[in-house]
């Protein structure tokens, strides 16, 4: 059986190409039905998600074989763009290589504070390539309390939704919990959304504690939070956190 060669492209061929094919499989219903759920307006070419997920597994062929250094220079050039699409498939080529060593987190860092804009491109970033490095290197969930008390909102929604995936698995509980702690009063709803998100798969396998937690904080936590939080409890559960 033949195989097809691939054809090695340059950093600018493939954002170019990218690009291109995101603009082939645009539309302007997408375009308008995406800005719905934004309270801002944000950049996106108007592609299906399914569809941008495709255009990301079909040319990962191209930055596969890349040293790491050539890749998160390609997936910067994404980030900067300002696009959402192209933020998204810049995190799955980083998470898909899953080559994490502890000199990736500057650039984490850096592409949080300068390119992220949006809950989108936060969580598609975090949930998976800051989630996975943190998995691999726990240690830095250090550096996530940090996050949580800067004045970049995205940081602080970013440190907790980092821990979603892990969380989800049972892990970091204490660490949740730390976390909640620091984000509890935020006035950006964005950020309770983060961390009651974060409190809500947590009590996937931590329900008692999670309940705990919420009740002894109920009082303090803004009601966006307090309602993510205790969403997939039981009822009576949820009506007894939400008795005044």
């Amino acid at each position: 059986m033949k195989t097809e060669t691939v054809r090695t492209l340059t950093k600018t061929q493939i954002v170019a190409h990218i690009r291109n094919q995101l603009k082939k499989n645009s539309d302007a219903k997408t375009r308008a039905s995406f800005q719905r759920f934004f309270k801002h307006t944000v950049l996106c070419h108007g592609v299906k998600s399914g569809v941008v997920e495709k255009i990301a597994k079909e040319n990962f062929v191209h930055v596969s074989g890349l040293s790491k250094k050539a890749l998160f220079s390609v997936a910067e050039d994404l980030f900067k763009s300002g696009y959402c699409e192209e933020s998204w498939i810049a995190a799955g080529w980083v998470h898909r290589k899953n080559e994490y060593a502890e000199s990736d987190f500057p650039f984490y860092e850096r592409w949080i504070n300068k390119y992220i804009d949006n809950w989108a491109e936060c969580d598609t970033f975090c949930n998976h390539t800051v989630g996975a490095f943190i998995e691999k290197y726990p240690k830095y969930i250090s550096k996530l309390k940090i996050w949580a008390k800067d004045k970049n909102l995205w940081f602080r929604r970013a440190a907790a939704v980092s821990l979603i995936v892990p969380a989800k698995e049972g892990k970091f509980l204490e660490d949740v919990f730390e976390l909640a702690d620091i984000l509890l009063t935020d006035k950006e709803d964005m950020v309770q959304k983060g961390y009651g998100w974060l409190l809500k798969v947590a009590s996937h396998g931590h329900q008692k504690e999670v309940f705990d937690y919420v009740l002894k904080n109920k009082d303090r936590m803004p009601r966006t939070a307090l309602r993510y939080a205790i969403e997939k409890m039981p009822e009576s559960l949820r009506k007894h956190v939400m008795a005044k």
